[in-house]
C-alpha cells in the first residue's frame, strides 16, 4: 500500500491542500447543503475555509491545532471544545487525525507493541480488498482496506466511545477516484459514515502537496485579525 501512494515521496510529504465542496446527509439521507472547502494540512494542524455562500469564506474559518480546535468568524474566534455530541467538529478532527492512514503508517507500526492482523479478502466499494487491522497499546484499531490490483486504500474503518454515554461508534472512510497528484494517489471522491449512516461526501476538484504556507496559516488570532467585523 505505501508503495502504490507514492513510497519515501508519501511518508515524506509535509503538508497538503485540496479544494472542493462537501454535500452533507443526515441519517443517510442529502440535507441538501453544499459547502465550498479550502483546506491545509500537516501532520500536526489543519486549517479549513469554509463557505456556504450566506457568509464570505474568509469569514468562516476552523483550525485544528494538536487537541486545541478554534472557530473564527467574523464575530471573532471561539475555541472549539471536544465533546461528546456527533457533530462536534473538534472532537471529530482529533479521532479522525490520529486514526488516519498516515498515522498508522508512520506511528502504530513503528510501535513494537501494535498488533498486526492480516485478515484476507473482503469487499469494500464493490471491489475485491485485501484487509488489515492494526491494534495499539491502548487497544484502539484501524481496518485498513486496501485494493487488490492497486492495493490503494479503499475503505478505512475505527471505533471510539461516547465519554458520556459510553456507546461504542463505528466510524468509516470510503476513497475513490484516485488521481495522480505529483506522483501521489489522491482520491477526489471521500465518503464518511457514522454507525453505518452516510455523513457527508467531499468532492475534491484540486489538490497539491508540499505547498508554501503562510507563516500565520495556522495561527487563530492572526486569521481573527484580518477578518471584517
Amino acid at each position: 500500500m505505501v508503495a502504490a501512494l507514492g513510497g519515501d515521496r508519501w511518508l515524506n510529504v509535509q503538508n497538503a491542500y485540496t479544494e472542493g465542496r462537501i454535500a452533507a446527509f443526515y441519517q443517510g439521507k442529502p440535507t441538501g447543503e453544499n459547502i465550498q472547502y479550502w483546506d491545509w494540512r500537516t501532520p500536526a494542524e489543519e486549517r479549513l475555509d469554509l463557505d456556504d455562500k450566506k457568509h464570505d469564506r474568509q469569514n468562516w474559518v476552523q483550525i485544528f491545532t494538536g487537541k486545541q480546535c478554534w472557530e473564527i468568524t467574523y464575530k471573532g474566534k471561539k475555541t472549539l471544545q471536544p465533546g461528546p455530541m456527533d457533530s462536534d467538529p473538534c472532537g471529530e478532527a482529533i479521532r479522525r487525525r490520529d486514526r488516519s492512514i498516515e498515522v498508522a503508517v508512520r506511528q502504530w507500526l513503528k510501535d513494537p507493541n501494535t498488533v498486526l492482523l492480516y485478515e484476507g479478502r473482503s469487499l469494500a466499494e464493490r471491489h475485491l480488498a485485501i484487509q488489515v487491522t492494526l491494534i495499539n497499546v491502548d487497544n484502539d484499531s484501524i481496518t485498513i482496506q486496501m485494493d487488490a490490483d492497486t492495493h490503494l486504500p479503499l475503505r478505512r474503518t475505527w471505533y471510539w466511545r461516547d465519554p458520556a454515554y459510553h456507546d461504542r461508534n463505528e466510524e468509516v472512510e470510503e476513497y475513490d477516484d484516485y488521481h495522480n497528484i505529483d506522483g501521489l494517489p489522491t482520491p477526489f471522491a471521500i465518503t464518511r459514515y457514522h454507525n453505518g449512516d452516510m455523513t457527508q461526501q467531499r468532492f475534491v476538484f484540486k489538490a497539491a502537496y508540499n505547498v508554501p504556507l503562510p507563516a500565520d496559516g495556522f495561527d487563530a488570532d492572526a486569521i481573527a485579525a484580518k477578518i471584517r467585523r
